[in-house]
């Protein structure tokens, strides 16, 4: 099974406190250059996030005016974060159907919410509502899709869950029932091996590939989310800065996107997108600052190169669905 390829292409992060750290300003020009050069003529996807409610803070998008960089072959990922403290999910829910209306046929897919299994940086969980918020946003964002006659993906995400019991996934399909399920076009799965716990650089493969199918196997299965739900590794990367070198940054993405693609087939994953393009500060010599391909002048590191070598090696035909493609 080929794959689809995606990145976020901005340069924006958060620290351990969840503080954004945009760094030096995006320049879309370049922008688009290098993501011209990553992935050429095949398929690709650019992650946008959007943030709705009053816990959003000062940046609402990131990163600006994602639908700039659309062609022909390269369609939006959207995230739309849930970051309301309220019950009221009426706004949250027109708030959705709004951007599949803007975005319209830009769009491969529409993530409702982001993370929302954890309150930690990048996480909606701390939102008493955002369960909730997931099962009634997936069921309002296919009935919006269905009217508009677009062809868009509708998902939610998580990051790996270890608990045997999960909670959070027996709890969404507790909600959402089978009308949930339905609704449903994949399932997306936010991992970092070796950043935040270390990983033996002979372990990372066989700790990639468990994560993997314990989230098809056990998160998944949990929520009554049959096997026929693509799942797609919606952020992934490994950030350079103290004592992590480039060349490691080259070979962890390497050996991350071959164990993807080695379990396509048997575990239906359609899509791996990478976290980031830049760096959001490579002078700061921090690791939350640095998860790009590229400095944050825009010059490359070697992981760029090797990123885009792979895409070219195992990306999926030009003008297919990232969800229904072939063996």
């Amino acid at each position: 099974m080929a794959l689809r390829f995606g990145i976020y292409p901005g340069g924006l992060g958060a620290d351990e406190q969840g503080v954004i750290t945009p760094g030096p300003p995006e320049q879309a020009e370049r922008i688009g250059v290098a993501l011209d050069e990553l992935h050429g003529a095949h398929p690709f996807l650019v992650r946008g996030y959007r943030l709705y409610g009053d816990g959003a803070g000062a940046v609402r998008e990131a990163p600006p005016k994602v639908a700039q960089y659309v062609l022909a072959h390269r369609k939006i990922d959207l995230v739309v974060c849930f970051r309301d403290s309220g019950n009221d999910l009426t706004g949250w829910l027109d708030f959705l159907r709004a951007q599949l209306r803007e975005f319209g046929p830009q769009l491969a897919s529409l993530q409702v919410a982001e993370e929302a299994n954890h309150s930690g940086p990048g996480g909606d969980g701390g939102f008493p509502a955002v369960r909730q918020a997931i099962v009634d946003g997936v069921l309002a964002a296919r009935d919006e899709v269905d009217r508009l006659g677009i062809d868009v993906l509708i998902g939610c995400n998580a990051t790996p869950i270890f608990d045997p019991a999960q909670e959070f996934w027996t709890d969404l399909g507790r909600r959402g029932g089978s009308e949930f399920v339905a609704a449903l076009d994949y399932v997306g799965l936010d991992f970092f091996p070796d950043v935040f716990r270390p990983i033996a650089a002979g372990q990372l493969a066989d700790a990639v590939g468990g994560v993997l199918t314990g989230f098809r196997e056990q998160s998944l299965t949990a929520a009554g989310i049959p096997d026929t739900t693509p799942m797609h590794v919606a952020e992934n990367g490994w950030p350079t800065g103290p004592d992590r070198s480039y060349a490691r940054q080259s070979e962890v993405l390497d050996t991350v996107v071959r164990t993807v693609d080695a379990l396509a087939a048997a575990l239906n994953i359609t899509t791996y997108e990478h976290f980031a393009l830049r760096d959001a500060d490579s002078d700061r010599q921090d690791l939350n600052f640095e998860f790009g391909l590229l400095r944050s002048d825009y010059t490359p590191k070697p992981a760029f190169a090797r990123y885009r070598e792979l895409i070219a090696e195992l990306s999926a035909p030009q003008g297919l669905r990232s969800d229904t493609l072939p063996e």
